[in-house]
Order: structure tokens, then sequence, then C-alpha cells
């Protein structure tokens, strides 16, 4: 290469490799692999952070989880007069409502005697194929027989007929499993105990559950005053709802475990209805409160337990979410205890036992909320037995 005089000119300098070799020419290929290789570092970043975070987040739940080996261990030692595990994918979850005022947040409700009772007794059924679910109230004044028990000292007590939440005090889970069993003939697969500050969460954490009321309540004891009307209730105040008994309606423990059916049933449409178990922002919160709140047996005890469980219930349609009273009547030597209304009972507790339909109604007439079809607790033969109780479709306000 010559310049213009003629004389040699210096050799052109080689082309960079990020030199074009003309305006707007495409970029090398290697440029182009360049830009790739960090995209997918950076996506992997990305991926693995968010992998960490959720194992993080799933590690917590996961430990917030209250095991309950005690009661399983004493279980055991009982098998044999436990009734037979069904042969179906139906499952029965003992739920426990503990009135115990020991640990944090539960103290303002009472002095903590060191001896705590159930306050509600919930048996629910999970019909296999999830068709449906099935929560029976057991009243903690039902005269039931108590087997005996072991003492958390190590004592034993008696067998003896007395009501239904002594066996909690006596023997806590363990021998109020068994109580249940004997009582109904149903096998207990799981249970879960929630006391009263876990009940304020789970509530706060689906933003409060709606209500109606006739007139306005004022009750010292439930440290609850509402007015009349519809309105929204968050922790303090639907613990308050849920417990008390003289100052709203006639004053009746039956009544006031209707009225716990039906704020259950409000909170389960609610959680249903508002797409918090398909919603990572919502659900998370209420996994929070609620494996912070209960503790169970062994076989319930993880997250993805406690998920399966979650997700069955959201296959059930609310409309087959029934709640219900075990039929009952007041005890004839206590008006302040009650006993069970035969044959109603027994027809209920075989229909779960073999996982068999039963239809729930609205209360109606002057025998309302003891469940019993009719003056003399027969049940009228048909192809689904029905009984009084309500639905999760209903809603407090309903």
């Amino acid at each position: 290469m010559t310049d213009r005089a003629g004389t040699p000119a210096e050799p052109d300098p080689p082309a960079t490799e990020d030199e074009d070799t003309a305006p707007g020419a495409p970029e090398e290929p290697h440029r182009r692999r360049h830009w790739l290789r960090w995209t997918a570092l950076g996506c992997a970043v990305v991926v693995l952070a968010a992998a960490g975070i959720g194992w993080w987040f799933y590690r917590k739940l996961d430990h917030n989880i209250t095991t309950d080996t005690t009661a399983a261990a004493e279980l055991e030692k009982y098998e044999k007069e436990r009734p037979p595990a069904g042969t179906t994918t139906a499952r029965n979850i003992l739920i426990i409502g503990s009135d115990t005022r020991a640990g944090a947040g539960n103290r303002k409700y009472g002095k903590d005697e060191g001896t705590q009772r159930s306050d509600t007794t919930i048996l629910l059924h999970l019909a296999a194929g999830k068709s449906s679910a099935t929560a029976v109230s057991l009243p903690r004044d039902l005269m039931v027989t108590i087997p005996s028990c072991r003492k958390a000292d190590g004592t034993r007590t008696r067998e003896q007929f007395a009501q239904f939440n002594w066996a909690f005090e006596f023997g806590g889970t363990a021998c109020t499993i068994r109580t249940v069993e004997k009582l109904t003939g149903i096998r207990v697969d799981h249970h879960m105990v929630i006391d009263f500050r876990g009940f304020k969460k789970m509530v706060d954490a689906v933003d409060g559950v709606e209500v109606c009321l006739k007139e306005p309540v004022d009750d010292t004891d439930a440290k609850l005053k509402l007015p009349a009307g519809r309105q929204t209730l968050h922790g303090e105040q639907a613990l308050g709802f849920v417990r008390a008994r003289k100052s709203i309606g006639n004053g009746s423990d039956t009544e006031r475990m209707d009225r716990q059916q039906q704020f259950l049933g409000a909170l389960v449409n609610k959680v249903q209805s508002d797409g918090v178990l398909l919603n990572p922002t919502k659900l998370y919160p209420v996994l929070d409160a609620a494996t912070k709140a209960i503790t169970t047996d062994p076989g319930l005890d993880s997250l993805k337990d406690l998920y399966d469980l979650a997700r069955a219930m959201r296959a059930i349609p609310t409309a087959k979410v029934q709640f219900l009273t075990v039929p009952r009547r007041s005890y004839r030597y206590d008006a302040n205890r009650d006993e069970l209304v035969q044959p109603a009972a027994s027809e209920l507790f075989k229909q779960l036992r073999e996982d068999k339909p039963i239809a729930v109604t609205p209360e109606s007439g002057e025998h309302g909320g003891d469940g019993k079809p009719d003056d003399s607790g027969t049940v009228p033969p048909s192809a689904t037995p029905t009984f009084t109780g309500r639905n999760a479709a209903e809603g407090v306000c309903g």
C-alpha cells in the first residue's frame, strides 16, 4: 500500500474485536454469546434467590408447628380398645379449643391455675373423594363416660361419668380422644389444639370476619362491646363473639355453639371466596398464623400435611361444608348439663363412621339447636338422614 506521493504507508492497524466492519453492520456472533451468558447468569441468580427465599419461608412455617408426641405415645397403649382405622381415604380430625390461661395473650382471660378444659370441641369428618366436610360440635357439658386416664403428674384417674370437658383437664388430648372414640365409635385420625391467642391470629390473618347482630352486645366477661347491625370482627372481638354466652340470645351453651358454627362457616366462606388459597401474598399470613396457632399429632405436623388438608377443603363446595351439634337435650338429672338424644345421635355417628352422607337444615320449631328431627328423637327413614345445622355458604349474615 502507498500514499499519494508514492512512498510506502504505514500498514493499517488490525481491526479490534469490538469494531464493526461498516456502520450499521450486525453484531459479531461472539458478542451475542457474551450477552446471552450474562443474561443466563442473571436469570440463574434470580431463580436461586427466589428458591432460597421460598425455602426459608417453608422452613420458617414448618418450624412454627408444635408437635404433640405425648398424646400419640399414650394412645398407642390403648390401640386394642380403639375403633379400627377406616378403609377409605375419609379422615376424622378432632379440633380442640383450649381455654388455658397460660401463655402470652391468654392470661387476660382469667387466672392460670395450672389446669385447662376444652372450651370448644369439634369432630371434623372429611369424606372420601373430597365430596363433603361435616363438623360436629360436642357440647362441653355433655354427660359422658370418661375412661381412666393418665394425668400430667403420672397418676391415673378412675373411669367416671362426668361432663365432657373434664376429659381434657384430667388427661389432656389423649384422654379427650379416647372419650370421643368411646362415645361415637369413630376413629380419630388426627387432632389439633388451638388456644385463645391462636384463634385471634387466624381471624386477623384473613382481615376479619363479617357478622350481623340483631341487638347491641355488652359483655364484660367476654370483653365484648358491639353495636347492633352488620360489622367485621377482628381478633379480640371475634374471640369474644364466639365465647360470649349470657349476653347474646338466651344464654344457653347450645346457642353459643350455633354461633360458633356460624362464625366458622363465615370464615371458611371468606377464605374460599377471597381466593386466599390461590394467592401467595394472602396465603402466607394465613399459613403463618395457622402454623403458630396449633399443636398437632405427628401425622399432621408439617407444612405439607397442613397444605394438603387445606387443599382438600378447597376442593369442597361451601354448600357441602356442614356444621351441626350432636343431637342433645338437657340432662334429666341436671338442667345445666346435656345428654344425647337417641337414636338420632347413634344414627349420626353411624353415618360418619361408615362415611355415608348426611344433610343439614336450618333449625325450625321449639327444638332448634338440639339436632333431633322430631320429639321422640327418631330419625325418619330416608336416603340421607337430616339433622339441624347449617352450611358454610350461608355465612353469619345469611
